[in-house]
C-alpha cells in the first residue's frame, strides 16, 4: 500500500472515530444473530433520535423485529423523533399501537389518528383510556385551522387563593402526569384563568407568601376557536414557555408550548410560501400525485386564460412587429424584469402583513416606498438597457445609430415604467386582498407575474407604436 493510500485510510478512520455512524451500527445490531435480550440491551444504549433515523434504512420485516424487542414507552420516544410517526405506528399490532399512542403527546395522537382510515381510527379511539379519549375528542372538536386543534392539555394548574406551600404540593402531584412545569397557571373554581406563575418564583417564594403576590395577571393568551393565521403574529411576539388557550368563557382548556408556537409559525410560513408558488397549501414528498395535481391545476387553468389574454394583446401589435421585427428580441427582457420586481414587492408586502397591527398609514408608506424602490431600480436598469441594447444593435447587428438607440430608448423607457407599475401591483394587490378578507398570499407569484406581463406588453409595444413608428417614423 502506498504512503498516500495509508494516509487516506488513517484519515477515514479518524473521521469515523470523531463522527461515528450510529445509524449503521443500529442497523447492524438489528440484522445480527444476537439473542433478543442482548439486542435490546445494545439498542437501549443509543439515543432515540438515532434509532428513529435508522428506521428508514430497515425493511418492514426488520422493523417488525425491532418492535418486538422494545416496550411501548421506548417506541413512543423513538417515534416522537420521526417526521412521519403514523407510518410506523400502522405497522404495530393493535394492542401495542394503543399502548404507544397512550404515551404520546395528545397533539401527536390526534395527528396520527387523522392520518388513519376511519375504521382503524374508530377502533383505536375506543381502545384508548378514558382520559386520552376525552382529550382527543376535545382537540377534534376544533377545525384544523383553529388554535384549539393544536393545543396540548399537558400543563399544571393550581387554584387561586391558596398559599405557596399548597401550590408546591399541587405542583408535585400533577408533575407525574404533566411535565410542562416551567409555567404554572392559576385558575378560579370555574377554571377561569386568573394568571400565571414562573416556576422559579414559586420555588424561591417564602412559604407563607400568598399565591396572588407572585401571580402574573397580565399574561398573553389566545382563544381556542381563533384562526391560527389571525393570532400567529401575536403569539410569536412573546418569549413565554407556554401560552394558555381559553374557551369562549375564559376557562383554561390547554396550552401552546413554545415549540408548538414555533411549529405554527413554520407551518404558516410554509403555507404562505406554497401559495406564492400558486399552490393551495404546502406540499410534501408523501402527498399522493392526484392531490398534488388537484392543488396545482386550478391555478394553472386560471393562468392559462390570463396567458391567452397576454398573447392576444401581443397579437394586437402584430403590425408593429411586422414593421420593426427587431423589437421582439427584447420583449422577454422587459417582461422578466417586471415579473421579478413584482414578486419581490409581493414577498415584502406579505411579510409586513403578517403583523396584524400594521396601520393604514404604514400600508400607505409601504406602497410609496415600493414605488420609490421600483423607480430607482428602473432608472438604473433603464439607462443600462438604453446603452447596452443600443451598442449591441449598432456593433453586433450592424444597424444604424438612429434605429439602434431608438429601439434601446423604447426598451429602457418600457423597462422603467413596467418596473414602477410592477412594484405597485405587487404591493397594492395583496393589500386589497387583505382588505376584503382574502388571504394576501393568494396573490401568488404566478398571478402577479402574469398581471405584470400584461402591463409590460402593453407598455413596451405601445411605446414602440407611438415613439418609433408615429413620432420618429422608422
Amino acid at each position: 500500500m502506498s504512503v498516500k493510500n495509508l494516509t487516506d485510510l488513517q484519515q477515514d478512520n479518524n473521521q469515523k472515530s470523531i463522527h461515528p455512524d450510529y445509524q449503521a451500527e443500529i442497523v447492524d445490531i438489528i440484522r445480527s444473530n444476537l439473542t433478543p435480550g442482548l439486542k435490546r440491551e445494545k439498542l437501549l444504549a443509543y439515543h432515540e433520535n438515532d434509532i428513529a433515523v435508522a428506521l428508514e434504512q430497515l425493511t418492514a420485516d426488520e422493523r417488525g423485529r425491532l418492535y418486538c424487542l422494545l416496550d411501548a414507552e421506548t417506541l413512543a420516544n423513538i417515534f416522537e423523533y420521526s417526521d412521519n410517526p403514523s407510518q410506523y405506528i400502522n405497522e404495530l399490532g393493535i394492542q401495542k399501537r394503543v399502548a404507544v399512542l397512550s404515551r404520546f403527546e395528545i397533539t401527536t395522537v390526534v395527528d396520527c389518528l387523522r392520518q388513519m382510515d376511519k375504521a382503524d381510527r374508530n377502533t383505536l379511539l375506543e381502545l384508548l383510556d378514558e382520559d386520552t379519549k376525552r382529550e382527543v375528542l376535545l382537540l377534534n372538536s376544533f377545525d384544523e385551522d383553529e388554535i384549539g386543534s393544536r393545543m396540548t392539555t399537558n400543563y399544571i394548574a393550581v387554584p387561586a387563593g391558596i398559599g405557596v406551600r399548597q401550590a408546591m404540593h399541587d405542583l408535585i402531584d400533577q408533575a407525574a402526569e404533566n411535565d410542562n412545569i416551567s409555567t404554572i397557571y392559576v385558575v378560579d373554581q370555574d377554571k377561569t384563568l386568573v394568571g400565571a406563575i414562573d416556576l422559579k418564583k414559586l420555588i424561591i417564594a417564602r412559604e407563607g407568601t400568598e399565591l396572588s403576590a407572585i401571580t402574573m395577571t397580565s399574561y398573553p393568551y389566545v382563544y381556542a376557536n381563533e384562526e391560527i393565521e389571525d393570532c400567529i403574529s401575536r403569539m410569536k411576539d412573546y418569549s413565554e414557555d407556554s401560552i394558555p388557550v381559553l374557551d369562549s368563557d375564559n376557562k383554561l382548556l390547554g396550552v401552546l408550548t413554545s415549540q408548538d408556537v414555533m411549529q405554527l409559525v413554520d407551518d404558516e410560513m410554509g403555507d404562505d410560501y406554497a401559495k406564492l408558488a400558486g399552490l393551495a397549501s404546502e406540499e410534501d414528498l408523501n402527498e399522493p400525485m392526484a392531490r398534488s395535481i388537484h392543488k396545482r391545476l386550478p391555478w394553472l387553468i386560471i393562468l392559462l386564460f390570463l396567458g391567452m389574454v397576454v398573447s392576444s394583446v401581443v397579437g394586437a401589435f402584430e403590425g408593429v412587429v411586422a414593421q420593426l421585427p427587431l423589437i421582439i428580441a427584447f420583449q422577454s427582457l422587459v417582461l422578466d424584469m417586471a415579473g421579478n420586481v413584482g414578486t419581490q414587492s409581493l414577498a415584502v408586502t406579505i411579510r409586513v402583513l403578517m403583523d396584524e397591527n400594521v396601520s393604514g398609514v404604514q400600508k400607505l408608506y409601504l406602497v410609496a416606498k415600493e414605488a420609490k424602490v421600483g423607480l430607482a431600480n428602473g432608472l438604473v436598469l433603464g439607462v443600462m438597457s438604453f446603452l447596452f441594447i443600443g451598442l449591441y444593435l449598432l456593433t453586433v447587428k450592424g444597424q444604424s445609430a438612429l434605429l439602434s438607440f431608438s429601439i434601446s430608448f423604447c426598451a429602457g423607457i418600457a423597462l422603467l415604467a413596467s418596473m414602477v407599475l410592477a412594484s405597485l401591483s405587487g404591493t397594492i394587490v395583496p393589500l386589497a386582498f387583505k382588505k376584503i378578507h382574502i388571504d394576501p398570499a393568494v396573490a401568488s407569484g404566478p398571478l402577479i407575474t402574469t398581471i405584470n406581463d400584461l402591463m409590460a406588453v402593453v407598455i413596451y409595444y405601445g411605446l414602440a407604436w407611438l415613439l418609433l413608428i408615429h413620432v420618429i417614423g422608422l
